[in-house]
C-alpha cells in the first residue's frame, strides 16, 4: 500500500509543477512623460488609477493585460482637462489636489456619455449677492432676458446650419421667423415653445442625412446605421440611448459641452443648478443646460463637417444587446480633445449671464461688474489697471486742513480758505479739463475724425467681407482671443485711439465689421481655424 503523501510532499510537488510553466507576461508600458493633445487626456477601460507619486501625477488605464501608464510633472505638463470614461477604478485625494493646484479640470463620464462629476479650479468669483440675484431672476425680469438671448443665439446657429451646410433655405427661413418672434415673447414658456418649434423644424431636415462608411464596412453594419433617422431614440423615446453612430457622437459631445458649461458657471460664481430655461429638477444642472443651448449648433457643425470630411468607421462603434450604439474607447478619447473648443464657445455666454444678473443687484450694493475670468487670462487686464490704494491723512479735529486755523467741529476749512478749497474741488472734478476740451481747435479735430470715420463706413462694401466672418464668428472666435493681444497692437492695426482699442480688447464695444478682417489676422483666426 502506497504511503499517503504528506503536506510537505504535496507542496514540493506543486512547486515543481508550477516551475515548469512559463510566468504570465503582461503588456504594461512604463510610465512616460507625454504632452497631452489640445490639453486633454482621456482615460477609459477598467481598473483606472489616478494618483500622485513623488510630485508627479500618475495615470493608468486599459483593458485586460493591455495597460498604459502616464506621468506628468508639475511644470510644463500642458494638462487642462482629465476626462475619465467609466466608473471602474479610483482617484486619490492627492490627485484631485494636484489637478486643482495646476488649474486643470476633472470630468467623469458614464459609459453612456452622461456626466457623473466635474470639478475645476476654485471659483474666481464668490459673491453671495450674485447668487441671490440668480435666484431672484424670475422676479427681476433677468430670467426672461437671459432666456431670449440664449435661444436667439441657438436659433441663429440652427438657421446658419440649415442654410449653409444642409442647404435647406425653406427650413432656414422658418427658423428665422421663430427667432424674430422671440422679441414679442412675454414669458419663459413662450420662449421655450418657439425653441421647441424651431428644433422640430431643424431636426426634420437631418432625418434623410446619409452616413458614409468604407465599402468594406457596409456589409457588417446594421441597416439603420446608414442614415441619421430621428433625433429621438426608439429605445428610450428621448435623445438618450442612441441607436445609430451620429446620434451617439452628438450625445457624447453634448455631454462634454455640459461639463464645460458647468465648469464655466462655477468659475463665474454662479450656481449651476439654478437655471432659467430648464426648470429645477433633481440631479440636473439646469443652468449648465441653459448655457449649452446657444453652443449646440457649433457641435452640430463640427459633426457634419467631420462626417463630410472623414466619414465613419465600423471599428469606432459597437452595438449593445438592446440596440444602443456606443463609442469605442479610442474614438471617444479622440472626441474628448474637442473640450477646449466647447469651453471657449460657452465662456462668453457665461460671462454675459453673470453681467446681466449683476445689473439687477440693488443700487446701494452695486459695484463695477465682476471682471471676466473665462475669455481673458488675467483679472487685472480684464478690468483695467487698478487704482493705487488711497492713503488717508489723519488730521486733528477742529483745525482747517489748509491753513491750520481753529474751526468749528465738522468743518474742513475756515471761511477764508473756502474759495481755495472750492477751486481745488472743481479742478479735481475735471471742470478745467472740460473747458479745455471745448476749444475751437479741439472741435475741429473731432469733426475731422468723425468725417474720416463716416467716409470709411460709407466706402466699405459688405460684399468684400469673407462669408465665414459673421457677427457670431467675431463674438465666439475672435473676441475671446483679443485679451492676449496688446492694446497698442490693436490701436496700430486698426488706426484707432488707444481708449477705443482698449474697449475693443475687453469686449466693452464691438467694432465696425470693416475691422473684423484685421482683428482676425491679428489673433490668427482663419476660416478653418
Amino acid at each position: 500500500m502506497a504511503a499517503t503523501p504528506t503536506v510537505s510532499h504535496r507542496l514540493q510537488f506543486r512547486k515543481s509543477a508550477e516551475s515548469t510553466e512559463p510566468p504570465q507576461q503582461f503588456s504594461i508600458d512604463p510610465p512616460v512623460l507625454r504632452a497631452p493633445r489640445h490639453g486633454v487626456v482621456t482615460l477609459f477601460g477598467y481598473g483606472i488609477k489616478i494618483s500622485v507619486e513623488r510630485g508627479h501625477l500618475m495615470l493608468e488605464d486599459g483593458i485586460g493585460a493591455d495597460r498604459h501608464k502616464w506621468r506628468f510633472a508639475r511644470v510644463g505638463h500642458g494638462l487642462r482637462r482629465l476626462v475619465v470614461i467609466g466608473n471602474d477604478g479610483y482617484v486619490s485625494l492627492a490627485a484631485l489636489r494636484w489637478l486643482a493646484d495646476q488649474q486643470a479640470a476633472f470630468i467623469l463620464l458614464e459609459r453612456d456619455g452622461s456626466v457623473l462629476a466635474s470639478t475645476g479650479p476654485a471659483p474666481g468669483l464668490d459673491d453671495a449677492r450674485l447668487r441671490r440675484a440668480q435666484a431672484l431672476a424670475f422676479h427681476s425680469g433677468a430670467a426672461l432676458q437671459i432666456a431670449r438671448e440664449l435661444i436667439e443665439n441657438k436659433l441663429a446657429g440652427q438657421e446658419r446650419v440649415a442654410r449653409e451646410i444642409l442647404k435647406n433655405s425653406t427650413t432656414a427661413d422658418t427658423i428665422a421667423r421663430f427667432r424674430k418672434a422671440l422679441a414679442t415673447a412675454k414669458t419663459i414658456e413662450a420662449v421655450g415653445l418657439l425653441e421647441s418649434r424651431g428644433a422640430a423644424e431643424y431636426w426634420s431636415i437631418w432625418e434623410g442625412l446619409p452616413i458614409t462608411f468604407p465599402r468594406s464596412d457596409v456589409r457588417r453594419l446594421p441597416s439603420h446605421w446608414c442614415a441619421f433617422g430621428s433625433r429621438k431614440s426608439p429605445i428610450s423615446g428621448s435623445q438618450r440611448l442612441a441607436c445609430n453612430p451620429v446620434n451617439a457622437i452628438l450625445n457624447y459631445l453634448y455631454s462634454l459641452l455640459e461639463a464645460e458649461a458647468r465648469l464655466a458657471a462655477s468659475a463665474m460664481g454662479l450656481d449651476p443648478g439654478l437655471g432659467f430655461l430648464h426648470f429645477d429638477t433633481k440631479a440636473r444642472d439646469s443652468l449648465a443646460c441653459d448655457l449649452m443651448e446657444p453652443v449646440r449648433p457649433h457641435v452640430d457643425t463640427f459633426v457634419l463637417e467631420w462626417i463630410g470630411r472623414v466619414g465613419l468607421k465600423r471599428d469606432w462603434f459597437f452595438e449593445q444587446r438592446d440596440g444602443n450604439c456606443r463609442l469605442m474607447g479610442p474614438f471617444a478619447a479622440e472626441l474628448s480633445e474637442t473640450s477646449s473648443m466647447w469651453y471657449r464657445a460657452v465662456a462668453p455666454f457665461a460671462e454675459w449671464v453673470t453681467n446681466t444678473l449683476w445689473r439687477t443687484i440693488r443700487k446701494s450694493n452695486r459695484e463695477p461688474a465682476p471682471p471676466t475670468r473665462l475669455t481673458q487670462s488675467r483679472k487685472r487686464e480684464a478690468k483695467g489697471r487698478s487704482a493705487a490704494p488711497v492713503q488717508r491723512v489723519v488730521r486733528p479735529e477742529g483745525v482747517c486742513r489748509l491753513c491750520g486755523k481753529p474751526v468749528s467741529p465738522g468743518s474742513g476749512v475756515c471761511a477764508s480758505c473756502v474759495p481755495t478749497a472750492s477751486a481745488e474741488r472743481l479742478s479735481k472734478a475735471g471742470v478745467a479739463g472740460r473747458i479745455a476740451a471745448h476749444t475751437p481747435a479741439v472741435h475741429a479735430r473731432i469733426a475731422a475724425a468723425q468725417r474720416r470715420i463716416a467716409t470709411a463706413r460709407a466706402n466699405w462694401d459688405p460684399a468684400s467681407q469673407p462669408a465665414w466672418l459673421t457677427e457670431e464668428a467675431y463674438r465666439l472666435r475672435i473676441q475671446p482671443l483679443l485679451c492676449e493681444i496688446a492694446t497698442s497692437a490693436i490701436s496700430t492695426k486698426l488706426g484707432v485711439s488707444w481708449m477705443y482699442a482698449k474697449d475693443i480688447r475687453i469686449g466693452k464695444c464691438r467694432p465696425h465689421p470693416r475691422h473684423w478682417v484685421k482683428l482676425a489676422e491679428l489673433v490668427g483666426v482663419s476660416p478653418g481655424g
